[in-house]
């Protein structure tokens, strides 16, 4: 029987209040993509990073190519041939990508040759196909771009064991897919790829076998051949996943939302919209589809008053808001859940309490007098929690501590308690599990039934067909576009969605 690169027997980790990992085991062996699967909170990335020497178990053993070890620190772990590629990027933005690499690695020397260390790193990316520019400053790249340095990074300080937390979590479909043959690259190579994960599709394309951990214990070891998604499915949430599915009598009511004619820069004073027009209605959801960098982010910012328009007009009810400042659009009860929930949406070092008051501190129910009233706060936070299933360890601890799902259902809680009439989603589900996604879209599909008009921006096209009426595709900042769902289907929108119009004609 073919000994096992990595062993870990009985691993248990507790946390203040939380039990992360409980008796654990896990095998990767040489020359497989491993996927390791579960829900948000279910302990994936936790037991890695026991394994990569950033925590130590309070119980379990841990075996590298049948030798028993124990790790104080990461750099044990990477003396031992281990490597992690974490979730948000630790690269140093000001430093080019050769100085990067270079950074904790054994290849300085006494006296730092760049040029030498640049061809190999250039050595290094043709033979896993990972093309980066090594003059290039880090701020400079693209998130796909930044990711493929840090894989450089751990393969040049020898690496036999690659450990990447949610890879495809910030990658377009076409990024994933190239990192998808990355993989498999380095995998044939004889080096052990350990992949976390909870996205079923990634699962079944790039994974040769798959453990399963469900509330910090590991459930099943299946090949991914004797499997398939729906068993899967049931082994990461314990139960059968009832499909969330909208009403079929679509009758809108009136423009709550209307853009005419809208023109808009980006960061970089390019145009990013160009005569956008488009309306939303009440009871109405309105899917974006395009490849990202097309314009969306540009788009969500006009309409919350994020982002100045040049020309044009943005009408909410009847009501002018073009450049209107974001306190006002607010009040308007426009709604927005933004791409970057940690960043944008919720203050990383701050409670819920605070977090759940921050866009209506100034008036309303938590205020008497000209004091906070902490009591209404804390009451309406526990009502949130209960009805939201938010799972924290304790109302006062910063919210960066929760993971990604619970994160998004404390920023929907938010957005949504005071009955908007506005939703603008971006990218709701991205780099959530399958039971929190599914709650997302049981959360928008209610407040369509209130009567809410909803924009939503979403790069996963079976989504967008799942939720939307109408479907809007951007190209270019423009509207190439618009389709009711009953009547679109994936080759018509992907051909708009390259830039080519219905009669075969490019965009320009």
């Amino acid at each position: 029987m073919e000994q096992a690169t990595v062993e870990m027997r009985n691993i248990t980790k507790r946390f203040p209040g939380v039990l992360a990992n409980e008796r654990v085991n896990f095998k990767v062996n040489a020359g497989e993509v491993h996927a390791l699967l579960g829900e948000n909170g279910a302990g994936k990335t936790t037991l890695m990073s026991i394994l990569c020497g950033l925590y130590r178990a309070d119980e379990g053993e841990i075996f590298i190519k049948g030798k028993k070890v124990s790790f104080s620190s990461p750099r044990d772990a990477i003396n031992m041939g281990i490597g992690m590629v974490h979730q948000h990027f630790r690269l140093v933005r000001p430093f080019t990508v050769a100085e990067n690499i270079l950074l904790g690695s054994n290849d300085a020397g006494f006296i730092l040759d760049m040029d030498r260390v640049e061809k190999n790193i250039k050595n290094f990316s043709k033979k896993y196909g990972l093309k980066v520019d090594t003059k290039a400053k880090v701020w400079q790249l693209s998130i796909g771009e930044q990711q493929r340095v840090e894989i450089i990074k751990i393969l040049y300080q020898g690496a036999d064991i690659l450990i990447l937390d949610e890879p495809t979590a910030v990658l377009t479909p076409q990024e994933a897919e190239e990192l998808f043959k990355v993989l498999q690259q380095i995998a044939q190579d004889g080096k052990a790829v350990i992949l976390i994960t909870h996205k079923l599709n990634e699962v079944m394309s790039v994974a040769d076998r798959i453990t399963v951990l469900r509330n910090g214990k590991s459930v099943a070891t299946v090949e991914k051949e004797k499997t398939d998604i729906h068993e899967l499915t049931k082994l990461m949430v314990g139960r059968e996943m009832p499909e969330v599915k909208k009403t079929e009598d679509f009758s809108p009511g009136g423009v709550v939302l209307e853009l005419k004619n809208v023109n808009a820069l980006n960061d970089k004073g390019y145009p990013a919209l160009r005569n956008f027009s488009l309306s939303v209605h009440e009871g109405e959801i309105v899917g974006i589809a395009g490849v990202a960098g097309n314009g969306q982010r540009e788009l969500t910012e006009v309409i919350n008053g994020l982002r100045l328009t040049e020309s044009g007009e943005i009408f909410i009810l009847g009501k002018n808001m073009t450049n209107r400042p974001a306190q006002e659009i607010i009040d308007a009860g426009v709604a927005f859940i933004p791409e970057d929930r940690l960043g944008m949406g919720l203050v990383p070092n701050l409670n819920i309490l605070d977090n759940i008051i921050l866009k209506s501190y100034r008036k309303g129910p938590f205020l008497k007098g000209s004091f906070l009233d902490w009591l209404s706060i804390r009451k309406r936070a526990e009502s949130l929690i209960e009805e939201f299933e938010i799972k924290i360890s304790d109302l006062y601890c910063p919210v960066k501590t929760m993971s990604g799902g619970h994160l998004q259902r404390l920023l929907l809680s938010r957005e949504v308690h005071s009955s908007p009439k506005l939703i603008v989603a971006v990218y709701p589900t991205r780099g959530l599990d399958v039971s929190a996604v599914e709650f997302i879209h049981h959360v928008l599909l209610a407040q369509r039934a209130k009567g809410a008009a909803i924009l939503m921006i979403s790069e996963d096209l079976d989504e967008i067909f799942k939720l939307a009426d109408r479907i809007a595709v951007i190209y270019e900042g423009r509207i190439m576009g618009i389709i009711p769902a009953k009547d679109a289907d994936l080759r018509k929108i992907g051909l708009l969605m390259a830039g080519v119009d219905r009669g075969g004609e490019i965009a320009c």
